[in-house]
């Protein structure tokens, strides 16, 4: 029995490419440079803010120019979150068939509280008839070790009073999948995500690949009316 679902954010709920893109734009105005390619982008969004500025400016992390330009990206950011961002394709019909069956649902994300809440209030993801459907939310506020380290999702499910081995992760990366097999958890790949070009997905070893979020409701259906979900 499938006691619980618990997906990433950025890139298999949410496509917050978009946003992260216009930032990045902004900032690369300011300092009279040219555009970045939209792609370029969106492959790089789930490894985190400063892979986004070694992206745009190609600077080490030990730059002391650095931290001024992440600090200047989650600025922008945090200013305009949920422009374009919003939920990928079908996942909202997802969403209510989970809370319909009765499955409980987290998010466990390594983006901060404090932009996580921020984006999901503006999408009113935490109010119904979507949202509050969700009963837990694990930021890297809430745990000393962020995935792949399981520690977010053994918490998540503690959380909730199910147990990991019966639930399910949805995530875009690499590090995802990593997470959810070391807590013991069916794991799911979203390849409709952020997933780099050169990146082999099937070498994650997740239990099975969703190509679209279509595709990721009829594995969950399956997972949930008691079908096995498939081995990838």
């Amino acid at each position: 029995m499938i006691e619980a679902v618990l997906f990433d954010l950025d890139g298999t709920l949410i496509d917050t490419a978009p946003d992260f893109h216009s930032a990045l734009q902004k900032m690369r105005s300011e300092d009279s440079l040219p555009p970045l390619a939209y792609e370029d982008v969106r492959q790089t969004v789930s490894d985190g803010a400063r892979a986004l500025i070694k992206l745009a400016y190609h600077l080490d992390i030990n730059d002391p120019v650095f931290e001024v330009k992440h600090q200047r990206l989650l600025e922008l950011y945090l200013q305009d979150i949920a422009v374009n961002s919003c939920l990928f394709p079908q996942l909202g019909n997802m969403i209510l068939w989970l809370h319909e069956n009765k499955i409980p649902m987290a998010i466990v994300t390594n983006k901060p509280r404090l932009y996580s809440e921020a984006l999901l209030s503006q999408l009113r993801l935490f109010d119904k008839p979507i949202g509050g459907y969700f009963q837990n939310l694990t930021c890297p506020d809430d745990v000393q070790n962020t995935k792949p380290d399981p520690e977010p999702l053994f918490k998540a499910c503690k959380d909730m009073n199910v147990l990991a081995e019966r639930s399910i992760y949805v995530g875009d990366h690499r590090r995802d999948i990593e997470a959810g097999r070391a807590a013991n958890m069916r794991t799911i790949a979203a390849r409709f995500g952020y997933i780099h070009a050169e990146d082999e997905i099937e070498s994650w070893q997740a239990d099975i690949i969703a190509e679209s979020g279509e595709h990721l409701h009829d594995l969950l259906k399956d997972a949930v009316i008691g079908k096995n979900l498939p081995q990838g």
